[in-house]
């Protein structure tokens, strides 16, 4: 009979009050377990019932999972290919994997079907985790002509059964292939007369734990291979970030395979915290009914919410707009005086000279200007942010990573008094470089970078390293640096050197140390400018970082989505998709036809209004009646645009618009 080999059970007992000293990621779930046992670690109001599982029933499961995995004939190293929204049998799935030693190989269902086909071929996967039957009937037809998986599991199927399926391969609900783990257990306890044998592979921390495949704006994806050593650096380094309190809960809404997501719920349940999982159609109920301690996003979900506000403001009465948008404008004032007697103001970093008497008037000007406004400030919480803090929900903070923060969404957080704090990374980082933390959280960075982690900032055509203040290439190198790129040495050679710095393809420089004055708290920090593929060099030949500018343009309601070309042109030219709801509320009952002249000059004021302090103008437009999205492949799984898609597909147009 063969010998049950359940991970974990009679294993060397890790420190539990010590991360640093985890080898593996599988050691999470012992040491919570043994830390946190009844407390809820995951909740799950629109999957399950009951909606809560402790940590003592996700390690069970975990258990369970990966017993069910080496019944069923998967070995260590073998890849399992996961295609899946965010819930708390994804999480399940993905460590019973990664406790048996295979490899997950990682990706979203709403992801295309050719993309989804070519990740489990080339990633050699030999079987298949899904969301659902209905994804499942999308990707069968193919499967004649590749290889066929041992088996797949549905996560979510209530209303399946196996055996009413004619499949050359077994096909499993989440139920069915539990109880193949659980069924095994009793088996091997019961022939060993109660005494459960056990027979563990040693997981190395220089073990592939999984790979993702990024989302790639050009070409097909790459596969990251991502060790644990690499994920257990997040786990311990995270807490430089956030320091969440055990039953502190966070608010999940990105999708499990990004990694951004992945890491942050890796660390925060290895510190008791308590897991929610949410979606777009239900985060502004779920801020409600769960209202998180913390939430980590994208800026595009920080931006909604910011939308909304304004949304919600703009129903309001002509008084009552006027009045919150004054409060709102006198609180940035304060903000950024405040900013600038407590030393934290970007924008003076590049003007200090030395502690000059003009200086010394700036900070004591400052300091009056935010005295005065102290109080105004303070009616503005009572008469409008206190509704605004109770409709966003977050208590202690906002994290938001995986794309640029707009300036003025940043700003507009501060003022309402909730801490959003901006991160940077990568896929290939694992991927948090660094970090702003609320003691010194200043606005415009992304913060320092995390411990054990060294960056340079090199000069894009010699490669010299530059200075503190220059702007230049960012480079990265670290414990979370990935292991490379799946099948593919020589897109890792080309992306990690022999020294094992990573290159970013980020823009970049680095705050210099100033003593005294209104930046001398920002030494160290990071300041992201752009990036170097997306540069856009005008025939005059000047280089222009089109994100700038469409951030800005971006702070009209009326633009929904804008991007900006021009290369070798003498001036930028820009791809428009207009907010068709909000020029129907403005009363432009023609906003179908988004080519209207009269939509077209609202546009160009807007745009002349919104872009005035950027260093180049948009000349001539296009107004798009399609949005960019995932399903037209004009946007990343992760909400960015492809730009070398959207320039393709209206090649003809952009070159009639110089």
């Amino acid at each position: 009979m063969r010998k049950c080999s359940p991970v974990l059970e009679g294993k060397r007992l890790p420190n539990v009050d010590d991360p640093s000293s985890w080898r593996t990621l599988s050691e999470i779930w012992r040491c919570t377990t043994i830390k946190y046992g009844d407390k809820v670690a995951l909740v799950d109001p629109h999957h399950m019932s009951p909606k809560t599982i402790t940590f003592k029933q996700l390690e069970l499961e975990i258990l369970q999972f990966s017993e069910s995995l080496r019944q069923s004939g998967i070995l260590p190293d073998e890849k399992i290919a996961i295609f899946a929204e965010n819930s708390c049998r994804w999480l399940i799935a993905d460590q019973g994997v990664m406790a048996m030693g295979a490899v997950d190989v990682v990706r979203g269902s709403r992801s295309s079907i050719d993309e989804l086909l070519f990740i489990y071929s080339h990633s050699d996967s030999v079987a298949l985790i899904v969301d659902s039957k209905e994804l499942w009937d999308k990707l069968l037809p193919s499967f004649n002509a590749l290889q066929a998986p041992k088996f797949v599991v549905l996560l979510w199927c209530e209303n399946f059964f196996s055996g009413d399926v004619g499949s050359p391969f077994p096909i499993h609900t989440y139920e069915e292939f539990l109880s193949i783990g659980q069924q095994a257990k009793a088996t091997c306890t019961a022939a060993n007369e109660g005494v459960q044998e056990t027979q563990y592979l040693e997981i190395q921390p220089d073990d592939v734990a999984t790979i993702v495949y990024t989302s790639g704006t050009t070409g097909n994806p790459k596969g990251v291979m991502l060790t644990h050593s690499n994920l257990l650096h997040q786990v311990v380094h995270l807490w430089e970030v956030v320091q969440p309190d055990p039953g502190d809960r966070f608010l999940s809404l990105l999708p499990p395979w990004h990694a951004y997501e992945r890491s942050v719920e890796y660390f925060s349940l290895s510190r008791g915290s308590e897991q929610v999982y949410t979606n777009i159609k239900c985060l502004k109920d779920d801020l409600k009914q769960y209202p998180p301690h913390y939430m980590v996003s994208v800026p595009l979900v920080f931006d909604t919410l910011y939308s909304g506000v304004k949304r919600e403001l703009s129903k309001s009465s002509a008084m009552k707009r006027f009045l919150a948008s004054t409060l709102l404008g006198m609180s940035m004032v304060y903000m950024r005086m405040t900013r600038i007697y407590q030393g934290r103001d970007l924008h003076e970093v590049k003007t200090y000279k030395s502690m000059y008497i003009g200086e010394l008037k700036k900070w004591i000007t400052a300091t009056i200007c935010a005295a005065f406004l102290l109080p105004i400030h303070r009616l503005a919480h009572l008469l409008v942010y206190r509704k605004i803090l109770s409709a966003i929900g977050i208590k202690k903070a906002g994290i938001s990573g995986g794309g640029s923060l707009p300036p003025h969404v940043d700003a507009f957080y501060e003022a309402v008094g909730i801490t959003l704090l901006n991160g940077y990374g990568l896929t290939e980082t694992s991927p948090v470089v660094a970090a702003r933390n609320a003691d010194n959280n200043i606005l415009g960075t992304i913060g320092k970078i995390l411990s054990e982690t060294e960056i340079r900032i090199v000069d894009v055509n010699s490669g010299e390293t530059l200075p503190p203040g220059e702007k230049g290439l960012l480079k990265v190198r670290g414990p979370q640096i990935m292991k490379g790129y799946y099948k593919n040495k020589e897109a890792t050679r080309k992306a990690v050197d022999e020294e094992g710095w990573l290159d970013t393809g980020d823009l970049g420089w680095l705050c210099p140390d100033i003593k005294t004055g209104a930046a001398r708290c920002c030494g160290g920090n990071v300041v992201l400018d752009g990036r170097a593929k997306d540069t856009i060099v005008l025939s005059t030949g000047e280089n222009i970082e089109p994100i700038v500018i469409e951030e800005a343009a971006m702070q009209s309601k009326y633009i929904q989505q804008i991007v900006v070309v021009g290369q070798d042109q003498r001036r930028l030219g820009a791809l428009i998709v207009v907010n068709k709801d909000e020029l129907r509320s403005a009363g432009f009952m023609d906003a179908v036809d988004a080519c209207s002249d009269k939509i077209r000059m609202l546009i160009r004021k807007e745009l002349h209004y919104h872009t005035a302090g950027c260093p180049e103008k948009i000349g001539p437009f296009l107004l798009l009646n399609e949005a960019f999205t995932v399903d037209n492949d004009m946007l990343t799984p992760t909400m960015k645009v492809r730009r070398s898609a959207v320039t393709s597909k209206y090649q003809s147009q952009i070159k009639d618009l110089f």
